[in-house]
């Protein structure tokens, strides 16, 4: 057997406190783990214990299969201090934080760790000239309206800008533009979550946006609107697709998620052109389908407003928001995957991609590390570098 045979089968030095640390934190218990490794639940106490240790072939599959860490965590002398989505997520009740999937909390830090990539990319300063998260306030007292205008001001999209964009798609890459050239990045990810939308993490100097890609266009763009007055309210937020959670929250945090709600809704359909156009004309499919194609937003924004101004009841309300749920799950499980390169690049998006390839075409860094901060394998830059190279956008 050859030197590097041997190294691979052979066992290794780790430390077992931050294998437990590293199962902890994903929310697995030993069984889900041992299941994954196709080995015994005593096996993996074992190495937890400290009774014995995996091998580097182990390590590696328990690393980036199973935990989704980097190898090098499990041979420091203590656990990484990291923010608990507990401290992020506050105004989530704990019953819902303490539910949340090993997928979302995998997304939870790679988003930190996008932040951590952010923050070394640019020194520790965001670069953007003009930066909404520091600018702007909201204050939960003001009218919606009042906040609304403020927005559109900063972000420079008025409505009649926003209705003569060709289609959805459009929409949702508009506006991606505009929060990104205000200070924030986005980044989307397929979360294989139908329940999530999308989260955002509060920074003084990073403050990040993930939207789930597998959900609707429409979707996205609420979300986007959702978290961006999390961010503005100085905190951290989960978009999920069923709210019956706000029953079981009080206070200011009910306040805030339902400001959020009605924010991204009055900012995307705002009440005084929605009104002239809804007045004296009864509300059906077709008409809501037409509004919805107006804002570029999902026909339950539409909806929702009908049901805000007594134009439906709840009734009706909850059966059509139902069927439309259901069309939505029936065609994300149909869809099919397209081109990696593509894909990858609309996930991490316009602007990051320009600088991460720029700092790297000033020969800031390594190809290594390029590979790093894009969250690629190094024989991947290549086909994603010349996506990135001939195409202007990539939603």
């Amino acid at each position: 057997m050859t030197i590097v045979g041997l190294i691979m089968k052979a066992k290794i030095p780790v430390n077992p406190r931050n294998l437990k640390w590293a199962r902890e934190s994903a929310n697995l218990l030993l069984e889900d783990v041992a299941s994954r490794m196709k080995k015994d639940p005593d096996t993996i106490q074992e190495w937890e214990d400290g009774v014995s240790t995996p091998t580097y072939i182990q390590l590696e599959t328990l690393a980036y299969n199973v935990y989704k860490r980097p190898i090098a965590v499990f041979f420091f002398p203590e656990p990484p201090q990291e923010i608990s989505p507990e401290k992020s997520f506050r105004t989530l009740p704990e019953s819902e934080v303490a539910q949340l999937s090993p997928r979302f909390l995998q997304l939870f830090r790679q988003a930190q760790a996008m932040q951590a990539n952010l923050d070394e990319l640019n020194s520790g300063t965001n670069p953007a000239p003009r930066k909404i998260f520091r600018e702007v306030r909201f204050n939960p007292t003001d009218r919606l309206a009042t906040l609304t205008r403020k927005i559109r001001e900063y972000l420079g999209i008025d409505l009649a800008t926003q209705v003569g964009w060709k289609d959805r798609r459009m929409a949702l890459r508009e506006w991606r533009r505009a929060v990104e050239a205000s200070g924030i990045f986005v980044f989307k990810e397929a979360f294989k979550l139908e329940e999530i939308s999308g989260f955002c993490l509060y920074d003084g100097e990073f403050p990040v946006i993930y939207i789930n890609n597998s959900m609707p266009e429409t979707r996205q763009i609420f979300t986007l609107f959702h978290e961006l007055t999390h961010l503005l309210l100085g905190t951290s937020g989960i978009d999920t697709e069923n709210d019956s959670f706000l029953r079981s929250i009080r206070g200011n945090n009910k306040k805030i998620e339902i400001l959020c709600n009605r924010f991204a809704g009055e900012f995307l359909a705002p009440t005084t052109d929605f009104a002239r156009l809804i007045s004296g004309v009864d509300v059906d499919d077709a008409l809501i389908e037409d509004l919805a194609s107006r804002y570029k937003v999902s026909r339950e924004v539409v909806l929702r407003k009908c049901l805000d101004r007594g134009l439906i009841d709840q009734s009706y309300y909850e059966d059509r928001r139902q069927v439309w749920i259901d069309e939505a799950k029936r065609r994300r499980r149909s869809s099919t995957r397209g081109n990696y390169y593509r894909t990858r690049a609309a996930y991490l998006g316009d602007t990051y991609l320009n600088l991460v390839f720029g700092k790297y075409y000033q020969k800031q860094f390594s190809t290594g590390q390029l590979a790093e901060y894009l969250g690629v394998k190094v024989d991947h830059i290549a086909g994603l570098e010349a996506t990135f190279l001939g195409r202007g956008s990539f939603e």
